[in-house]
Formats: structure tokens, C-alpha cells, sequence
């Protein structure tokens, strides 16, 4: 039978109430009587109920993880594995447990937030996207429990933080080393412009071509969607049309894989007949051959910056609400 907190309270000479505070982190007892109970539990290899405590006290020591997209879209994309990563690591650096929720729609994975807030299951959120439409941020403001999310914010909240990247900069200055390498037949195989990240980066293409004058046809701006198959789908469209544009910015990852896949099965040469320039990671630059040349994502400084100012936030540090992480141009085989 497990042991109980009556037992450690027997065998370190306190009241329970005294064995309850040290569980839950009080100050209000005494060096000598702490260490007669931290002894007792070592001795007796008590291992906390956390449902009981989490009845007692201020609640679980656990954060929530949620993507706001459904599995299917975010299954195969690199970017959402290694920023959770991250995030668990920090957490188990600082002793909470994690929940990653999945939810088929962003409603209900708000209401799925809002029952484990009210019943003190979690101190925090980390949302991995950030939807155009801010009412889901809204929502949460209202509990007053800190919410990080790894992308972009527009409104002003009380407790909804944002740590992101710059992606209508960098967009901005991935489009130009074409047009600097003498490129102007561009096209672009963005993602679904349901979030401020994919918004941004195809505003920062178009903005960068319109500013030198140059107007692209309406075939070559597609749509990539979210899954492995669309973005192949779109792929073919680009590729296959009558004219093959000279160079192709691709939003994600995902849509740069794509590419890659299809150019090789056209008998496109990459980058001698094609360009291909995007957003990118450490993994693809060594699988993809040429390495494709484009904004290297800081994917694991994104989920560590954003894991390390959630747990400020919940520790009632004076972090700041907005953080850029600086990205890296690199201009690989992939650009000719």
C-alpha cells in the first residue's frame, strides 16, 4: 500500500497540516520541522497524489501545449515537433507535466482550455500558431492565467504574449535575393492564410515584387494547403504549367519538400533550370540536395524563448510581452 500523507506526518513527528504545506510549497513553517518531513517522504518514497493536491492547493503543476490545428495538418510538418521539444524540455527542467491537446476545431479546443483552467488542471498555455482571428486570444485573456504564443499577436491583451519572428522582413529580404540574383518570372507556394504567419510572409513577397514594379500572374501565387498531398497538388500545378517560372518562394517547409519531390519527377534541375529559395530548418539542409537556400526557422530557439517566458510569466516575473528571435539568410545551391 502506498504511503499517505498521515504517514509521513507519523514518522516525521508534524501534523498533517504541517506535511500539506511543505507539499505545497509554504513558508510558513519551520527549517527544522521541513527537513523532518522532506526526510520522511525520502524514506518512504511518497509519491504525491496529484488530483488530491491540485483539490488543496493552487492547482496541477502542469502546462497546456496547443497547436489550433487539427493533427491532420500539422502531421509531417518539422516545425511543430521541434518546438514541442523544446517546450518539454523546459518543463521537465522545471517540473511540470505537460498536456498536448488536440482538438478538431479551434472552438473546441477553447472549451477544452477553459474546463481544465477552471478546474486548476494548468498554470499556463503555449499555443505552436497564432490564428488571424484573435477571439480565441480574447477568450483566454479573461482567466488570467498566462497564455505564450509562438507567433505573432496583434491585439493588446493582458496575459496573451507572443515570441515570433519577423516573417514580413524576412520575406521582404528572401524575395530581393532574387530579384538581386536577376530573377523576375517569381512564384510563390504559400500556406492557407488562416494564420498572421502565412499572411505576413505572403505580404512580404508581394510587397517586395510590387515595389520594383513587378506583376505576376494570378497562376503563380497557389494556395499549398496544409497537408503533404495538397502541397504536391499545388506543386504539380506550378510545375506544369506552360511557362516555368524562373525562381519559386515557398512559405514553409512542407511546400519546399514539395517542390523538390516534383521538379525531380518533372526532370526539373534544381537549380540550373528552377530556383528555390524558403523557410527552411537544420534537417531539410541535409536531406535536400542542393540544400535549399532561404530563412533558416529557429525552431528550437522559438519553443525554449517561448517555454522560458511562459514559466517567468507563471512565476510572476516582469518579462517582456513581445519577442523577435533574429533568423539567418543563406543563399545555398538552391539559387542560381
Amino acid at each position: 500500500m502506498s504511503p499517505t500523507i498521515y504517514d509521513i506526518a507519523r514518522v516525521a513527528k508534524v501534523s498533517k497540516s504541517t506535511v500539506s504545506r511543505v507539499l505545497n510549497k509554504q513558508t510558513n513553517i519551520s527549517p527544522e520541522a521541513r527537513d523532518r518531513v522532506l526526510q520522511a517522504i525520502e524514506e518512504l518514497n511518497y509519491q504525491p497524489n496529484k488530483l488530491a493536491r491540485a483539490l488543496t492547493s493552487s492547482g496541477f503543476d502542469a502546462v497546456m501545449v496547443i497547436s489550433t490545428r487539427s493533427t491532420k495538418t500539422t502531421a509531417g510538418n518539422p516545425f511543430f515537433s521541434e518546438v514541442l521539444h523544446a517546450i518539454t524540455a523546459r518543463a521537465e527542467d522545471e517540473g511540470f507535466d505537460v498536456i498536448l491537446q488536440t482538438s478538431k476545431n479551434s472552438e473546441e479546443d477553447l472549451q477544452k482550455c477553459i474546463s481544465k483552467i477552471k478546474q486548476k488542471m494548468i498554470k499556463g498555455i503555449i499555443m505552436l500558431s497564432s490564428p488571424r482571428d484573435e477571439s480565441f486570444f480574447e477568450e483566454l485573456d479573461r482567466y488570467a492565467i498566462p497564455v505564450v504564443v509562438i507567433g505573432k499577436v496583434e491585439g493588446d491583451f493582458s496575459h496573451v504574449f507572443s515570441v515570433d519572428t519577423d516573417n514580413y522582413r524576412d520575406s521582404v529580404a528572401l524575395t530581393q535575393a532574387l530579384l538581386d540574383k536577376g530573377h523576375r518570372k517569381i512564384a510563390c507556394l504559400h500556406a492557407p492564410l488562416d494564420y498572421h504567419v502565412s499572411v505576413d510572409r505572403l505580404a512580404g513577397f508581394k510587397d517586395c515584387l510590387q515595389a520594383q514594379g513587378i506583376n505576376l500572374p494570378e497562376e503563380w501565387i497557389v494556395d499549398g494547403g496544409y497537408t503533404n498531398e495538397t502541397a504536391l497538388e499545388a506543386a504539380k500545378k506550378l510545375l506544369g504549367g506552360s511557362e516555368l517560372p524562373e525562381a519559386i518562394f515557398a512559405t514553409d517547409s512542407l511546400k519546399l519538400m514539395s517542390l523538390y519531390r516534383i521538379a525531380h519527377e518533372n526532370g526539373i534541375a534544381i537549380p540550373q533550370q528552377l530556383s528555390v529559395v524558403g523557410y527552411s530548418n537544420d534537417m531539410l539542409s541535409f536531406l535536400l540536395a542542393p540544400p535549399p537556400g532561404g530563412i533558416e526557422v529557429p525552431t528550437q530557439e522559438l519553443g525554449a524563448a517561448g517555454s522560458a517566458l511562459l514559466f517567468d510569466k507563471i512565476a510572476g516575473k516582469n518579462s517582456p510581452s513581445r519577442m523577435i528571435i533574429p533568423t539567418t539568410l543563406t543563399l545555398t545551391g538552391s539559387l542560381n
